[in-house]
């Protein structure tokens, strides 16, 4: 069967699923503050491109005051589990320790809504024992030096400070929503994969190329994290929606087995040379196609494409270890300009007027946040302890129609991304986060003069990257 035939025969399927389960869709449910679902968005751009960043917060990460003057809303202070105020002091983003973000954490710092739980949150990484981890390890923000490009990004454009991860867990299962909107093993299952795989070795791959051994835990309505399955799944993804369109897509990633390379565990997006479990590679026509890999030759392929004149109407980019926001790397600092690098790269090229950079960060990382997410509620029923939005990240919108300086209060997730790219293109919807979150409109003024494009000053430039051939590694593996 083609991509094409296989996404209409299951979309009916999942449309049914979504009403007889109601689960399916309820994680991207945005309670609370929307932007407008009528807001015309066909046709306004030609490309998309999706930064997806690593483990922070906005406390975290933007405790910027110049937002913060313009009322983002950004703690200084903390609270634990003893009812103590906690100030939030500065750390540098290269930190030498890394913090438990699977669901168990989650639970910790959530603590039934009350948002008290972060000094519970285990350190699980220490560079340099014994010196690390520092008192109140969760209760940082990052030191200004180190993200002034994310700052000049955020405030010259749009920052959310109401952007929830749509899964509570860690990384795996955030770039499956980022790609399909979902992190469920079938189109009709009422299941969530919850947390990152067993894989056995920490350079076997991830997905349908994993060992037979390998499991990943997966997530029922009411919480229970029992059932396990092999991190091979099929459902139909945004990817397809483009397919079936004849839109271009790449997803760029630093390695094919990472848990942060989403195509890999969808099995008709990976193309394995053997039936799973049995399979060693992804090798089938989209893999090879779109997924484009980093290598030592071509370090930074999404700098090269741009300047090549290939941008795809939608791009995913993951980072590399070297220019991964992943704590527990001592004097890595390479993420703010290598995400400025690719925003400078598009606005001093001819996609500029063409295309909407949207940033965001694919899970809390540990760290403290004094906002609680929202429940989600769908056909009348809420799921609050069982897989539904998590832990805030930063979000920043990035376009010459971005509402300059703009901050935005509405509920976003990453449903959110998805709705606006089929929104976007006028494709359908896959019935899972983005049939329920908002598109993204607030952030967007098509009526507005657009913005010229100014230069993000960065520590490093995009010839840094085009020239470093350092072996490239996973966001977490620096």
């Amino acid at each position: 069967m083609s991509r094409t035939a296989f996404v209409c025969f299951l979309l009916p399927l999942l449309s049914a699923a979504v009403l007889l389960l109601g689960l399916a869709g309820c994680a991207g449910f945005s309670s609370g503050g929307t932007s407008d679902p009528s807001a015309t968005l066909l046709g306004k751009f030609q490309h998309v491109v999706i930064i997806f960043q690593e483990n922070r917060t906005p406390d975290n990460l933007f405790h910027d005051p110049v937002l913060i003057a313009r009322g983002a809303d950004i703690a200084s202070n903390g609270v634990n589990s003893s009812g103590e105020i906690v100030p939030l002091s500065p750390i540098p983003l290269g930190i030498n320790y890394d913090l438990d973000h699977l669901h168990s954490g989650f639970i910790f710092m959530y603590d039934a809504g009350k948002m008290d739980g972060a000094d519970q949150v285990p350190v699980i990484y220490c560079a340099d024992m014994p010196t690390c981890p520092p008192p109140n390890a969760p209760f940082k923000y990052v030191q200004a030096s180190d993200v002034q490009p994310y700052f000049q990004l955020a405030e010259q454009y749009v920052f959310g400070d109401r952007m929830f991860q749509t899964n509570q867990g860690p990384s795996f299962p955030a770039h499956q929503f980022i790609l399909s909107g979902t992190s469920a093993p079938t189109a009709t299952s009422n299941l969530f994969a919850a947390e990152n795989p067993l894989i056995g070795t920490a350079d076997a791959p991830a997905g349908c190329a994993a060992p037979p051994s390998a499991t990943v835990q997966l997530i029922d309505p009411s919480g229970n994290e029992s059932q396990t399955m092999y991190p091979c799944f099929e459902h139909p993804t945004l990817a397809d929606e483009l397919d079936a369109a004849t839109l271009s897509w790449r997803y760029y990633a630093p390695t094919a087995g990472s848990i942060w390379t989403a195509p890999n565990a969808i099995q008709h997006l990976c193309g394995p040379n053997a039936m799973p479990p049995n399979a060693t590679s992804c090798e089938g026509s989209d893999w090879l196609k779109n997924v484009i890999l980093y290598t030592t030759q071509n370090p930074a392929p999404i700098l090269t494409d741009i300047v090549n004149s290939q941008l795809a109407a939608v791009s995913w980019v993951m980072p590399a270890g070297q220019n991964s926001d992943h704590a527990g790397s001592p004097g890595n600092t390479g993420g703010p300009s290598w995400v400025a690098s690719i925003v400078n790269a598009i606005g001093s090229s001819q996609y500029w007027s063409n295309t909407a950079i949207i940033i965001t960060w694919d899970d809390w990382g540990g760290w403290y946040d004094h906002v609680p997410p929202p429940q989600v509620i769908a056909d009348g029923k809420s799921w609050g302890s069982g897989y539904v939005y998590g832990f805030r990240v930063p979000l920043i919108v990035v376009s010459p129609y971005a509402k300059p300086g703009y901050i935005s209060h509405f509920n976003h997730d990453f449903g959110s991304i998805l709705n606006f790219v089929e929104q976007n293109f006028g494709l359908g919807s896959l019935g899972y986060a983005d049939a329920h979150a908002d598109n993204l409109a607030d952030c967007f003024s098509f009526s507005q003069t657009p913005l010229q494009f100014r230069t993000i000053q960065a520590p490093l430039d995009a010839n840094y990257f085009l020239n470093d051939h350092r072996q490239p590694m996973s966001p977490d593996n620096e």
